[in-house]
């Protein structure tokens, strides 16, 4: 495998989606009469950012380029990548990406400049050096093609030449007044406009020096501050923004929610912002490439120009790049917090066996109850009316008493929306009738965000095409318990609601890092290949929508797959897909055992040598396979042992841990749901007592943990111990420190 220092962009990237191949072919344009640049990406640059080894970063190019997939790269090539993970493989496809961007912005900004007939050696050579596009942009700006301006105007009437005088500091010649007579014209009437004009060319030039920008704006960025205010008509009638009504902050020190909240206030119209940046922070910039000598006749027109190039032209371009580059470190971070806390959620244990009554609470349109089978079979729908204004409680307590024993549900599950709590109620009260048939019934509280949406989608309609479209949300609801990766992922990501200031953040960039999460998480766990929905199918490495559903087609047509090699036989599935998709791809009850395993077709024969050579046969409980296998590790060493098998240390580690715990789900290992059989109030609460909770959604200032009440309470910060980091799902134990009924507030602390 090729450690190139250097990865040529020119080089066609190839990303295998199912039948669809994009091919990411970068032809920037022809330069090389003009400059002869070669665009690259230096690994080297990408390797410091992640912190890993270039040629780890080469191989993962390459490997990126052969068209193969992150999970498939992460799981069954880290031999080659030196053991590179999903997120660290995402960076360099990041890196690259971005590398790009900039080597076409490059290749535009060197043509158009040459156009121009002022593209010098130097200015080619900074602009190919360029790291970033801010520093390719201020490079730029002198020779941008832009509106009229003053200095433009200026230009046009001949007062370069007096412009250059001021810059040039010059110390003879006369007095200033006298020299810009010489310029006058019929657009230019007095010596003083000439002077104007020059000194307008004077700003401009200073504004859109590149080395002036950068060191203004690296000063904006530590010590400039940050101003916001009410806008005197500015309706806020909740006071959600109260907190910047009259704000000051230094930019270096504020917070991602912070920053997102007060955009969002001045999208709204009831914040205004601004920054502002010391004199004593922009002069000694401007002075450094700019310096008056006290000895020319015209450094008070320098002086002058560099002012009103500052208040006029620089100072406001400088805000708003600080304005975008904490809007973008904010977005960046929010798009993180969700991405984790997704992956958290979507890695939630499965709860298995659990005939499952799942209830979409409301009030006035009623509860949408639906029952279903451990296979998530629909058996059973029906809507009750317990809550105001109907107040059928009774009615409703007696028909899902019902169907728990028609159907022996086991489990009952509630969205976690309006009503919700009012239908814990009804739920506890069921739970706790005398009847033995309700005895070994539990509750868990889920959450149903995005239940409405999946309801109305054409995916909840092909599944469900004689549902009502009401009950559809129950269903849903009831599914998400008994499998959460299956059910959540037929839902765009963006409407899970895990995150802050979801629809403040750049959107696109919100669902590739959220697509990435749910191809992750899926790839992870695995997928049955006889029961796998179109959606799930989807996110499996390689496979995409279009063979998700030829997939289901031919397995429907043709009955179940009867082994991994059946999965050739679909239509348009050939060779290099089989190979990204086929490890994750689970197919119980074959021919072949290792098909209902994580262990890639690729290696089955150093998995079967290596069971041999452990003495493991198929009598074997798995307690005595696990000592033998554990024997084999201890008596051989691995090193020994994969050179024997042919095979790298880390696959054959893989192979053995998989074969030591075959069928084994590796969201076992997190904590499972609260199961509960009674209520609490508010009014319950007192300060000290202890709880157990669940996360339901981590954010900047802390983590909201439902406690069985009907306001989840707030966790801050302040309150989690140092160096623990929390996840959505995870379940501890909290203490009460402060109820506030009244405001529905509860603040509580882990100990």
């Amino acid at each position: 495998m090729a450690a190139c220092c250097a990865y040529r962009l020119t080089r066609p990237w190839h990303m295998t989606h199912g039948t669809e191949t994009r091919s990411w072919c970068y032809n920037p344009p022809d330069i090389t009469e003009t400059e002869g640049t070669s665009l690259m990406v230096d690994p080297q640059l990408i390797a410091t950012a992640i912190n890993v080894k270039p040629t780890q970063v080469s191989t993962a190019i390459d490997l990126l380029d052969g068209g193969n997939t992150i999970p498939f790269i992460a799981r069954y090539r880290k031999e080659m990548t030196g053991g590179l993970d999903e997120e660290q493989l995402r960076q360099v496809e990041s890196a690259v990406e971005k590398r790009r961007a900039l080597d076409e912005r490059s290749a535009t900004v060197l043509a158009s400049i040459a156009e121009q007939g002022k593209l010098t050696d130097e200015l080619r050579t900074k602009i190919s050096a360029a790291a970033t596009l801010t520093e390719l942009e201020d490079l730029y700006a002198p020779y941008k093609p832009k509106r009229r301006t003053r200095a433009s105007i200026a230009r046009e009437h001949g007062l370069q030449p007096l412009a250059d005088l001021i810059l040039q500091q010059a110390r003879d010649g006369g007095d200033p007044l006298e020299l810009a007579a010489a310029y006058l014209n019929e657009a230019v009437e007095t010596p003083e406009d000439a002077l104007s004009g020059a000194r307008d060319i004077v700003a401009e030039t200073i504004a859109e020096n590149a080395a002036v920008r950068q060191g203004v704006r690296e000063k904006a960025l530590r010590f400039g501050v940050l101003h916001a205010e009410k806008i005197a008509d500015g309706i806020d009638e909740k006071s959600v923004y109260s907190l910047y009504y009259a704000y000051e902050a230094r930019v270096d020190h504020m917070r991602p929610h912070q920053i997102l909240a007060l955009n969002r206030g001045e999208s709204e119209k009831v914040l205004k912002i601004h920054v502002t940046v010391s004199e004593t922070d922009w002069q000694p910039v401007i002075h450094r490439h700019y310096s008056a000598d006290p000895r020319s006749r015209f450094a008070l027109h320098l002086q002058s120009a560099a002012a009103d190039a500052a208040e006029r032209l620089l100072l406001p371009a400088i805000e708003r790049d600080v304005r975008r580059s904490l809007t973008e470190t904010a977005e960046a971070h929010a798009i993180r917090v969700f991405a984790e806390n997704l992956r958290a959620l979507l890695g939630q244990p499965p709860l298995v066996g659990h005939t499952v009554l799942g209830i979409d609470p409301g009030f006035r349109t009623g509860c949408k109850v639906a029952v279903i089978d451990p296979t998530g079979k629909l058996l059973a729908t029906t809507t009750i009316y317990p809550h105001e204004p109907q107040k059928r409680w009774k009615e409703a307590l007696a028909t899902l008493l019902g169907l728990v024993k028609q159907y022996k549900v086991t489990l009952i599950a509630i969205g976690n929306g309006t009503a919700s709590r009012e239908s814990e109620q009804l739920a506890a009260e069921l739970i706790n009738q005398p009847e033995a048939a309700v005895k070994p019934v539990r509750y868990a509280i889920t959450n149903e965000a995005g239940a409405s949406v999946y309801s109305a989608s054409p995916l909840a309609r092909a599944e469900m095409p004689d549902l009502d479209v009401s009950l559809r949300g129950a269903v849903s609801i009831a599914r998400r318990v008994q499998d959460p990766l299956a059910e959540l992922v037929k839902i765009d990501p963006k409407s899970i609601g895990v995150g802050m200031y979801q629809h403040d953040v750049d959107q696109t960039e919100l669902g590739n890092t959220l697509a990435g999460v749910v191809e992750d998480v899926v790839n992870w766990v695995g997928v049955d290949a006889n029961t796998a929905s179109p959606a799930l199918l989807t996110h499996v490495a390689g496979i995409g929508p279009r063979l998700a559903e030829a997939i289901v087609a031919y397995r429907e047509e043709n009955g179940p797959f009867a082994s991994r090699a059946d999965l050739r036989r679909v239509p348009k599935l050939g060779d290099k897909t089989f190979e990204q998709a086929a490890g994750f791809l689970r197919v119980d009850n074959s021919r072949e055992p290792l098909d209902a395993t994580a262990i890639h077709p690729e290696s089955y024969a150093v998995a079967r040598a290596a069971l041999a050579r452990a003495g493991v046969n198929a009598a074997d409980t798995l307690v005595e396979r696990r000592r033998l296998l554990a024997q084999l590790r201890g008596q051989v060493g691995m090193e020994k042992l994969a050179a024997d098998l042919g095979a790298g240390v880390p696959t054959l580690t893989d192979i053995l841990d998989i074969l030591a715990r075959p069928g084994r789900d590796p969201r076992s290992d997190a904590p499972a749901p609260v199961l509960r059989s009674d209520v609490l109030k508010m009014e319950d609460l007192t300060p000290g007592m202890r709880l157990k909770g669940t996360v339901r959604n981590v954010i900047d200032f802390g983590a909201f943990i439902d406690i069985g009440v009907k306001q989840d309470g707030l966790l801050h910060r302040s309150q989690i111990p140092q160096g623990t980091t929390l996840k959505v799902s995870d379940v501890i134990e909290v203490t009460i420190l402060r109820v506030e009924v009244d405001r529905g507030r509860i603040a509580l602390g882990w100990e």
